[in-house]
């Protein structure tokens, strides 16, 4: 078995492409063959991502709000056009966090959260396996959804955070029952705390993350990212509906 991934041949889809995981996902994909469609809500930030990558004119930057199902869609429709092809590997890497105590959250912030974070994961993934399966191109096909440690922990101060991430890893494990028989593959990664823009904590708080963490250290993108390369490559064929912890031991 070949220790590299090969993706030749293959379209990649990618959320949240803009920067963090999804960026290192992106030119993981990238290095071992894939086209990358690198779609953000910030357009600036997919096309840096694209100007990082192996080959960057094999690869397409897009501008994506994944809680809008038009845009979606709209994305997925000008991937398959300028890619010629349709995507058969997809990450949802995007993401937010709105840090507020549970007795002082307001409506408005949970459901932004919950938007992006779980509902977003739900139109792209909808969006894109159908249109593997419409395509006759099930077969290999493959999902990895970023959900976090926390969607199994909780995490204080987080609580729409935490949730949405729970809802991720139970709608990774329904999806995986629902698609085994079509071909797709789906999975999850639990990241644990990961040095990108969202680790936005005070020095203290990563002072005590560091103490609690056995390898006494944060992980890097790219350490999700070559797990998450993993999952989507036939070197995973048996794994299916798993929710795989990339924490370093952390328990949060």
């Amino acid at each position: 078995m070949s220790s590299k991934n090969d993706f030749s041949g293959k379209v990649a889809l990618v959320t949240g492409g803009g920067s963090g995981i999804g960026r290192a996902v992106c030119q993981v994909l990238a290095r071992d063959g894939a086209r990358v469609s690198v779609c953000d809500i910030n357009l600036k930030s997919a096309e840096e991502t694209v100007e990082s990558m192996k080959n960057p004119g094999d690869h397409l930057a897009l501008c994506m709000d994944v809680a809008k199902k038009e845009q979606v869609h709209d994305g997925l429709r000008v991937t398959q056009e300028k890619m010629k092809a349709t995507p058969t590997l997809l990450v949802n890497c995007a993401g937010i966090g709105r840090p507020a105590p549970f007795l002082e959250m307001t409506e408005e912030n949970f459901m932004q959260v919950i938007n992006v974070n779980l509902k977003g994961t739900f139109l792209v993934s909808q969006a894109v396996c159908k249109a593997m399966l419409e395509r006759g191109e099930a077969k290999g096909g493959a999902v990895v959804n970023i959900a976090s440690i926390t969607g199994k922990t909780g995490l204080a101060n987080n609580g729409q955070y935490a949730a949405s991430k729970g809802g991720v890893m139970a709608f990774s494990k329904t999806c995986a029952k629902e698609l085994a028989k079509t071909g797709i593959r789906v999975n999850c990664l639990m990241p644990g705390p990961i040095r990108t823009p969202m680790l936005a904590f005070p020095q203290q708080v990563i002072d005590e993350f560091l103490k609690r963490n056995p390898l006494g250290r944060m992980g890097e993108p790219e350490e999700v990212a070559e797990m998450a390369a993993f999952l989507l490559s036939e070197k995973s064929s048996y794994l299916l509906g798993s929710c795989v912890e990339v924490t370093g031991g952390h328990d949060m």
